[in-house]
């Protein structure tokens, strides 16, 4: 045993110290020697009566370092059950040390996908473990462990959302207090309580995605905590409460200036923007908070975010923190500003004006004249991505204030975004938030495997996706009175250009934010829905008989030839409550009568639709079920409307309505597999067999074909 121990903890010390450029060849060392099963071994025969403890302590160390360097080492660990049950009979053990290493071999684990939701398949008592070690009373590096195994589990969604399902509160309780237990001695804060913070910080960001957590955090005083974080005077005994608006505004950026928690503003601003863009409309500050808290966080943002603007054009490589430091400012104020809280976005809107009021016509001025140059250079750095994204904010954020909104316009901002939107499809300009976040990278990122890691929302294209906003907000307030005005004087980019180009965002693999931002503006040019390849597959079946089996009758007679295996799917609504069996007769009587007969071999149905339902809307609805959208003038917006409200379209009435889609919100999908699931009805089959034959010699040669249908 002492052998195995010297060894475990040399190889142990090599390996984390190895270079990258060795990973490859050692690894192929550890495989030929089986030096993982050897391990798993050792570790499933421990028992704490027989054997130290410090062999477990060493081999789990040594196991956790290898899972954090090579991904293909992770499947051998999760998967195996035995080593499983002795992990968890260690839950109990009180010893420091034990406590540790077990700690780091779970996020080991952690790192591939597969074997994080593995330990949440049953991980109650995983996870009571993990946050008693989170708690104020367990030794420092007992919790810091706690806080970054449950970091890995909370990767993605997904993750994050079956984590919070076991033990949500608890969660929360712990990063408040891991936000809150640190003081400052001289001005300063000490280097242990500083590394705990940034593990609490991190953490907090599961408030990202959407779910009950978020009322934890305002039970919990999260306003409170971020308040005391940015400023420090607070905590000595000064209350906001007792300061005039003057004092407060005096205050805030006075606080703004100390260097004391720099390295936790981004985390900071961040947590502050994800709480406004996921509150509710009716939501009440004075109800687990102060208002005044609330607004002194509003005006520190919005004061950091307009000095992030006015210092654009000095930034150079020593101010690149501090800009990375600005771009989190700025985007939680526009997020405050589009927040679905109504108190949220008002105090955010009146505020940034109040601020701007000197000096923001020269602030707008420069800003339209960095995306300008952007687009006269064929290269540029991240501090130049930076920049021009936080001017994008800027523009985004005075898109909904009604002089700034004016200025815009009139100094050409619409054809500036236009602009700027065309350059970064034409030159596939793909930057994600991380590149401007570097907060959010740790030494883990890099290690992932078996995750599915998106940038939710945003995506790749953070700058195309504030392009869009900001031009889908200019329209919105009607600030262009014809769209063709957008295009006066250019030949290159024409309306029809640019609505072709905003229909291929909402067909490809971009972001949600992307695709619901298109299809936000096209509804200003007459196109209301979701285009998709898919829909304009099935939509060329809708002007041919072939494959027909249902018939809409209107109250004047006319007809239309349908699929109804297609209005099964996509909008049941317009089918009668109960379909005809084979042996049974039609009935009679109602406005969604089906009269059924065969014809050569298929059925024919016949569906009697009320009077009141409009010839031309009907049609036009019928172009949303096949195509995923339709194109109609302003004066059919109101009779769809109330078609599709009827038939219960929610997500087209919402393009109808031109209502703002809210942040998260997931993008319709044109699916037609449950038609392969559908029992008791007689539609006719052959659109979807045809469509799929036709996909499949497509795209796969006879030999794939062949194999897919063995499998299936």
């Amino acid at each position: 045993m002492e052998v195995s121990i010297a060894c475990a903890t040399a190889l142990n010390m090599i390996l984390s110290n190895l270079s990258a450029t060795r990973e490859k060849s050692v690894w192929e060392i550890l495989s030929e020697t089986k030096t993982v099963f050897l391990i798993v071994s050792g570790i499933r025969e421990f028992s704490g009566g027989s054997m130290a403890t410090e062999y477990f302590q060493e081999m789990a160390s040594l196991l956790s370092t290898i899972l954090q360097k090579w991904s293909a080492s992770r499947f051998s660990v999760w998967n195996d059950t035995k080593l499983m049950e002795v992990l968890e009979a260690m839950h109990e053990n009180p010893d420091v040390s034990i406590k540790v290493a077990l700690l780091k071999l779970y996020s080991g684990i952690a790192l591939c996908g597969n074997g994080a939701m593995k330990l949440l398949q049953n991980g109650e008592a995983l996870l009571q473990m993990m946050v008693l070690c989170m708690g104020r009373s367990r030794p420092l590096s007992v919790q810091m462990e706690g806080f970054r195994l449950a970091q890995r589990l909370a990767t993605n969604k997904q993750g994050c959302l079956k984590m919070l399902s076991l033990c949500c509160e608890p969660i929360v309780k712990a990063i408040i207090d891991g936000m809150t237990g640190w003081t400052l001695s001289s001005g300063k804060i000490a280097n242990d309580q500083m590394s705990l913070l940034v593990e609490a910080c991190r953490l907090a960001l599961i408030i990202r995605w959407d779910g009950e957590h978020h009322d934890y955090f305002w039970k919990k005083g999260i306003d409170k905590v971020l308040l005391d974080l940015l400023l420090e005077k607070f905590r000595n005994g000064q209350s906001v409460h007792l300061l005039t608006l003057e004092e407060q505004m005096s205050e805030a950026q006075e606080a703004l200036k100390a260097d004391v928690l720099l390295v936790l503003r981004p985390y900071m601003w961040d947590i502050l923007g994800w709480l406004a863009i996921y509150c509710r409309e009716d939501f009440n500050p004075n109800i687990h908070s102060h208002e005044l808290l609330i607004d002194m966080l509003i005006r520190c943002a919005c004061l950091t975010f307009t000095d992030s603007v006015r210092k654009g054009w000095q930034i150079c490589q020593s101010d690149l923190s501090e800009t990375f430091r600005s771009e989190s400012a700025s985007r939680a104020v526009l997020m405050m500003i589009y927040s679905p809280c109504k108190y949220i976005a008002s105090k955010a809107r009146s505020m940034l004006s109040e601020i701007l009021k000197p000096t923001g016509k020269e602030y707008l001025k420069h800003s339209l004249r960095v995306l300008n140059f952007t687009l006269t250079r064929d290269n540029f750095g991240i501090p130049d991505m930076l920049q021009t994204g936080i001017n994008l904010v800027a523009l985004t954020c005075c898109a909904c204030l009604p002089w700034y909104r004016s200025y815009i316009v009139k100094s050409g901002g619409v054809k500036t975004l236009l602009a700027f939107i065309k350059w970064c499809l034409s030159n596939d300009v793909h930057i994600g938030r991380l590149s401007f976040a570097p907060h959010l990278h740790n030494i883990f990122s890099q290690r992932l495997c078996c995750w599915v890691c998106k940038e939710d929302w945003e995506g790749n294209d953070i700058l195309l996706l504030y392009g869009l906003w900001g031009l889908a907000e200019l329209l919105h307030y009607g600030s262009i009175s014809k769209n063709v005005d957008i295009f006066s004087g250019q030949v290159e980019y024409t309306e029809a250009q640019f609505v072709r180009m905003l229909q291929e965002i909402c067909s490809d693999n971009s972001a949600l934010g992307l695709k619901w931002n298109a299809a936000y503006i096209l509804s200003y040019f007459g196109f209301y829905g979701f285009p998709c390849k898919l829909g304009r597959r099935i939509g060329k079946a809708l002007d041919e008989n072939e494959f027909a089996d249902t018939r809409i009758i209107l109250a004047k007679g006319e007809s239309m030839s349908v699929h109804g295996v297609v209005l099964a799917i996509r909008c049941p609504s317009l089918l009668p409550p109960e379909e005809l069996s084979h042996d049974e007769k039609a009935s009679d009587g109602s406005s969604g009568r089906c009269a059924v007969d065969k014809q050569y071999g298929k059925f024919k149905k016949d569906i009697r639709l009320s009077s009141h339902v409009d010839n031309q809307a009907l049609s036009k609805l019928l172009k949303f079920v096949y195509l995923g959208y339709l194109h109609a003038g302003d004066e059919h917006v109101k009779k769809l409307n109330i078609l599709a409200k009827h038939c219960s379209l929610q997500p087209l009435s919402t393009m109808l309505g031109r209502r703002r889609p809210k942040w998260g919100t997931l993008f319709p999908i044109y699916d037609l597999t449950p038609a392969l699931a559908l029992t008791g009805h007689h539609f006719s089959y052959g659109l979807l067999l045809d469509l799929c034959l036709r996909t499949f010699f497509i795209v796969l040669d006879q030999r794939v074909l062949s194999f897919y249908i063995f499998v299936h």
